[in-house]
């Protein structure tokens, strides 16, 4: 007796990818951005104590402390609170390289599962970061794409722990440039403490930013690990 043949497994029915488009692996990046990610943290952190050291020495000149205990405090906290500016923006900056580089990849790869599932052309990955007022969406928007782009075939995927992210960086942002804006309109002890108050809380806002970050980039890469490992692939994709 002959034994049947199985069926053949139904394809889902992707769009083709766009030319270029080709698989690679994100693991590395998603590790180097989420160990940098750490990085930004462990400076906003380090900004934060100089912030406090900000906010009790203000406090004291507006209370009329005063005395050469009180001189040598100011001076110490301006040179951190200023060591604390420098190191956020060198974390920043090499984080901010390091992430492009991953999120370029997990688009193309995201372009390769399903083509259709992306609103957006493929040099906003980059371009929609550096384009005034439609920064505060469009980047959200691309990795939204790529994370229904690479969820398991079928399922519905929820934009939680993005939509997090993102409200928690605009408002990190937001709150950033008030304190920045205040800190150098500041004359009065009184004030310079309002502004390191501000820049307490944007800190802090970033540190959460930081930290839903490494969730998403986790996340996203493994989504796409497992998405491989499933043969869950297009045709072209698979050769």
């Amino acid at each position: 007796m002959t034994t049947p043949m199985p069926a053949p497994m139904p394809t889902p029915p992707y769009a083709a990818p766009p030319g270029g488009a080709w698989l690679r692996s994100p693991a590395a990046l998603g590790r180097a951005t989420a160990v940098l990610l750490g990085l930004v943290i462990a400076t906003d952190l380090f900004a934060c104590y100089a912030d406090f050291l900000e906010m009790d020495v203000t406090g004291d000149l507006a209370a009329g402390v005063t005395g050469a205990d009180v001189i040598d405090r100011v001076d110490r906290a301006d040179s951190l609170y200023g060591a604390a500016g420098i190191a956020q923006g060198v974390a920043l900056v090499a984080t901010a390289v390091v992430y492009l580089c991953w999120l370029w990849r997990i688009r193309v790869n995201a372009e390769v599962f399903d083509a259709s599932r992306h609103s957006m052309k493929r040099g906003w990955t980059i371009g929609a970061w550096f384009c005034p007022v439609v920064n505060l969406w469009f980047p959200r928007r691309i990795v939204a794409d790529s994370w229904d782009a690479s969820a398991p075939w079928g399922s519905r995927s929820g934009h939680s722990p993005v939509n997090a992210w993102w409200t928690v960086w605009l408002a990190g942002l937001l709150v950033g440039r008030f304190a920045d804006t205040s800190s150098r309109h500041a004359e009065t002890a009184d004030e310079l403490k309002e502004a390191a108050k501000a820049m307490l809380l944007s800190d802090g806002l970033d540190i959460a930013a930081a930290a839903l970050a490494v969730v998403v980039v986790v996340q996203l890469t493994r989504m796409q690990e497992r998405k491989v490992l499933s043969g869950e692939l297009p045709a072209p994709a698979l050769g």
